[in-house]
């Protein structure tokens, strides 16, 4: 059975750090991209970040780009998503989702598995 844990999240200041962390098992970790989306209630899905299998190729959203940092360990079967510099716009439910691609899929319906969401609030 496959199953992608999402952790870490919490209620942070803005200008705050966090580190998101998504657990795996009941696949071929080597051979999944990973990405992270985040959802505001009654909003579309957001494409966060993206690494591919090989981890070679990595993609941001343009809202994130210089403030997150995606990255993958295989003896772990885990991605990690740093998050700097948070504003209250980061604000979400983030997930962690799978697909097996060697690229960075930009929309979360390419995902083929998902994991439970995670609550990252920014507010002083």
């Amino acid at each position: 059975e496959v199953q992608l844990q999402a952790s870490g999240g919490g209620l942070v200041q803005p200008g705050g750090s966090l580190r998101l962390s998504c657990t795996t098992s009941g696949f071929a970790f080597d051979e999944q991209a990973i990405g992270w989306f985040r959802q505001v209630s009654g909003k579309e899905r957001e494409k966060v970040a993206c690494i591919s299998s090989s981890g070679g190729k990595i993609s941001y959203g343009n809202s994130v780009t210089g403030r997150f940092t995606i990255s993958r360990d295989g003896a772990k079967n885990a991605v990690y998503l740093q998050l700097n510099n948070l504003k209250p716009e980061d604000t979400a439910v983030y997930y962690c989702a799978a697909r097996r691609s060697n690229s960075t899929p930009l929309s979360w319906k390419k995902y083929d598995y998902w994991g439970q969401g995670t609550q990252v609030t920014v507010s002083s």
